[in-house]
This record gives structure tokens, C-alpha cells and sequence, in this order.
């Protein structure tokens, strides 16, 4: 993997709107509108972020009738979610010294 390919999937991790996203469909699968009105966010704006997160096969989505629902790619990005989560609950105890520095 090229390391341009790193910083177009890492951007994607790295964007606040983009993990709001990710962590909305963490719980369940949702169609635009519906994510628009729970995080609150404009439908145009949103469509934009998840346009990227489908690029990187980060979100993926199908039809169910006329609508299109949205959903985490379960075969990598769920599973990488978990193992994200086990490292800072073993290694980020507390403020990181890093997050200090904003």
C-alpha cells in the first residue's frame, strides 16, 4: 500500500463529521435523511462525507426500495473499530500527552 493510499484512508478517520458518521453507523444502519436529522448535519454536507467514506470502502450502502441505507463495512472497518477501541482502553488511559498539545 502506497503511502498516499495511507493518508486518504487515515483523512477519512481523522475528519470530525467523517467519525460522527462512522460511530452513527456503528450503532445501526441508516438512510441520508435519517442520519441527517439524528447528528443534526446538513443532507448536502453529509452526502459530501459519505461520498468519501464509500471512496475508501469505509461505509458502504444498498438499496431497500427507493431509499439507499448506509452501512460500516463489516468485514474490515468493524473489526479495525474494535481493535481501536482495545488499544486506547489499554494504552490511552487518561489524556494522552499529545492531546495536551492542542
Amino acid at each position: 500500500m502506497k503511502n498516499s493510499t495511507y493518508h486518504v484512508f487515515f483523512r477519512n478517520l481523522a475528519n470530525p463529521l467523517r467519525i460522527k458518521i462512522i460511530s452513527a453507523l456503528r450503532e445501526k444502519e441508516n438512510s441520508v435523511s435519517k442520519l441527517s436529522r439524528e447528528l443534526k448535519i446538513e443532507q448536502s454536507k453529509l452526502s459530501h462525507a459519505l461520498t468519501s467514506l464509500k471512496c475508501c470502502n469505509i461505509v458502504k450502502v444498498k438499496q431497500r426500495g427507493k431509499q439507499r441505507i448506509y452501512f460500516l463495512n463489516k468485514d474490515t472497518i468493524v473489526p479495525m473499530l474494535k481493535l481501536i477501541d482495545k488499544h486506547a482502553k489499554t494504552f490511552c488511559k487518561g489524556i494522552c500527552s499529545c492531546e495536551r498539545l492542542k
